[in-house]
């Protein structure tokens, strides 16, 4: 008995019955794995959001107060024989006025504004009042004289900029305490502050000047405004796109689709990534060297912005653009040469409108970075440069010295007054705007010319 059953096999432990309906261990522990995983995504993406919204958050609160401003609404008597000695109008003579001349017309307007509403003050007359508004109230009502000669010797009602600090005042940033060894503004100035809101003369409303105005000196920074500097990014990116799209999408179709694969094409494959990244203040140090010590363009100007952000764009619409051209199926590269398409009308025709929603997508992207682009721009001129008048035409938009809209936030965050702060915080809300609608257009173009195979 023993010898017989010593050489069987040994019986195989019976296996439990399963059934498809009920979950075995392995299944469990495989489906309680991938849940895991889902509740990591979610925390993943939940704490990006958190700092995303966060991030928002504290840039909208720093840099709404910008799109507001303190006006002081007041009747300026525009005095003849100060303005116009000779009484003829005669511009000539009129111009020959600084603003110097016309400080004593906005003192005593404002101390007979003080005195016709019977708010009693420490400061003595006009000119000690006269702290509490822009150093650019003389220049602004120099501008209205000479736009509008027959007004001298009328009362005329104007808005001036209130001071910096005035206007830091009414938002919370300077306070009593803070101005105590300030040589600018006194208690006193601010008390009569608080009197002329209760009447009605001083007041917060929307700052257009923001927007539309250029970049102001250290000693006006409540004028300072960010539109000289979105004109510069405007010519920038007009270089950018009329340089970087055909370039780049005319060297991707060849390399793509025409180039021989060999040691040169692999070398040039290589070189164009290795040139995405490379740090942007490397291409600013090529456009310094090439196209103003060498080309001799003028310094600061958007159109040499516009090369140097060309150069370092190129290689983004590049790669973008040849992972387009490699997404569309072969089938359709051999269904045109099939029927009889020469090479180049298979790419033109049929490979190149079905790769357009991504090669319009990636130059668009590519657009975007070069728009927030600083350190390029530090080394041809454009940081540090005050863009205080428009570009005079078409042309001047291009070779006229002017800054852009990452260069000015720089400057402005570099200065001590707070109220230049105040406006980089500012300019960043019209940069993301900018890009926003930069990215919205690139999903419009990308489902317009979308097709499907």
């Amino acid at each position: 008995m023993t010898d017989a059953t010593a050489g069987q096999p040994a019986a195989r432990p019976r296996r439990e019955k399963t059934s498809l309906l009920t979950q075995d261990g392995r299944t469990k522990r495989r489906n309680a794995a991938e849940t895991r995983f889902k509740i990591y995504g979610i925390i993943a993406i939940s704490i990006g959001l958190l700092f995303l919204m966060g991030m928002l958050i504290t840039i909208i609160s720093n840099g709404s107060r910008a799109f507001t401003q303190t006006f002081i609404t007041m009747e300026v008597t525009l005095d003849e024989a100060v303005l116009d000695k000779n009484g003829n109008r005669d511009l000539a003579d009129i111009r020959r006025v600084s603003t110097f001349g016309y400080a004593p017309l906005i003192n005593a307007a404002l101390e007979n504004k003080v005195q016709d509403l019977g708010i009693e003050t420490l400061l003595e007359d006009g000119a000690a009042m006269r702290a509490i508004m822009s150093a650019s109230a003389a220049a602004q009502l120099r501008d209205y004289v000479l736009s509008n000669p027959d007004q001298i010797g009328e009362t005329v009602e104007f808005q001036f900029l209130a001071s910096s600090r005035v206007d830091g005042y009414l938002k919370g940033r300077v306070t009593r305490e803070s101005i105590a060894r300030d040589r600018n503004i006194s208690s006193a100035h601010l008390l009569l502050i608080d009197d002329l809101m209760e009447q009605g003369t001083v007041e917060r409303s929307f700052n257009l000047g923001f927007i539309t105005g250029t970049d102001a000196s250290e000693s006006r920074p409540e004028q300072a405004g960010i539109g000289a500097s979105m004109i510069g990014s405007f010519f920038m990116m007009l270089v950018v796109l009329a340089l970087s799209l055909p370039i780049g999408v005319a060297a991707s179709i060849y390399l793509e689709e025409f180039a021989p694969k060999n040691l040169f094409t692999d070398f040039i494959e290589v070189n164009i990534s290795n040139l995405a990244a490379v740090p942007s203040i490397v291409f600013g140090i090529l456009g310094l060297a090439v196209f103003i010590q060498f080309a001799h363009l003028p310094q600061s100007a958007p159109i040499v912005g516009g090369l140097v952000l060309t150069l370092m764009t190129l290689p983004t619409i590049i790669i973008s653009t040849r992972a387009s051209l490699k997404a569309v199926p072969p089938s359709i590269r051999d269904a045109a040469l099939g029927v009889g398409a020469s090479k180049m009308q298979s790419v033109f025709h049929h490979v190149l409108p079905l790769a357009m929603p991504g090669i319009l997508t990636g130059t668009i992207i590519g657009l975007a970075q070069a728009l927030g682009e600083t350190a390029p721009l530090l080394l041809i001129g454009m940081v540090g440069f005050i863009a205080s008048e428009y570009p005079d035409g078409f042309v001047g938009g291009f070779l006229d010295p002017n800054s852009a809209m990452p260069a000015q936030i720089f400057e402005w965050a570099k200065r001590a007054d707070p109220a230049y702060y105040e406006r980089a915080w500012g300019g960043i809300i019209v940069l993301l705007v900018f890009l926003m609608t930069m990215n919205l257009i690139a999903i419009i173009l990308r489902r317009r010319f979308e097709r499907r195979w």
